[in-house]
């Protein structure tokens, strides 16, 4: 192993006892520093989010002949992404990049609002199957339409849009539009998501009440 003593007399020219060891000395300390404080261009982790449903869910017993069949739930084109999507204000939205859903927003919508419709209409099934109703059964489709889910600038957790109720003839008995707003008592991501889920709470009783009012 040749030392850097006999490769500056063999390369005089070279400066290997000051400047050089210096320099190097310097490298050295300036990467251990980019890494320790993360300034390498390490990415920062995103944060997952699910929708916070019903306590309990009570479901009926397969005897009963009433069935609420949710046959579709359609999300506007821009909420169909992973990040929760905020108002900046009349004209902007944002997609947030380190916020995001843990799974698809429209099946976290469908499974919530099958569990608490299941909670409310005690003496009904609620399914998102065709297959799960019998030809003795009396169904009644559900479809529903969302135009906004997200948080706005004002401070509310928005849920708005649309849904009908059709008999088992497909004929339209009941269409509604809804515009449920959660105001947030506190910042931040977390808080924005519970109170989603409060508004789609209130969209469940709802729709609840409206299919007690068609029987």
């Amino acid at each position: 192993m040749v030392s850097l003593t006999h490769f500056g007399q063999q390369y005089p020219h070279l400066d290997t006892s000051g400047r050089y060891l210096r320099m190097t000395r310097h490298i050295i300390m300036m990467a251990g520093w980019l890494i320790l404080t993360g300034c390498v261009g390490t990415p920062t982790p995103s944060e997952r989010y699910t929708l916070p449903g019903p306590e309990h869910v009570e479901t009926a017993g397969a005897d009963t002949d009433q069935v609420l069949l949710i046959d579709s739930l359609t999300l506007a084109g821009y909420l169909d992404s992973d990040g929760i999507v905020l108002q900046l204000d009349e004209l902007r939205l944002n997609e947030a990049r380190q916020h995001r859903w843990a799974e698809r927003l429209d099946r976290q919508l469908e499974r919530g609002l099958r569990q608490r419709l299941a909670t409310t209409l005690e003496d009904t099934r609620i399914t998102m199957d065709a297959d799960d109703t019998r030809a003795s059964d009396t169904v009644t489709h559900l479809r529903i339409t969302i135009d906004r889910f997200q948080g706005d600038h004002r401070g509310y957790a928005i849920a708005s849009g649309q849904w009908q109720l059709h008999d088992e003839d497909d004929r339209l008995v009941m269409a509604r539009s809804f515009d449920e707003r959660t105001e947030l008592t506190s910042d931040g991501y977390a808080a924005l998501v519970r109170a989603l889920g409060q508004s789609w709470d209130r969209v469940g009783k709802a729709i609840a009440t409206a299919v007690r009012e068609m029987r």
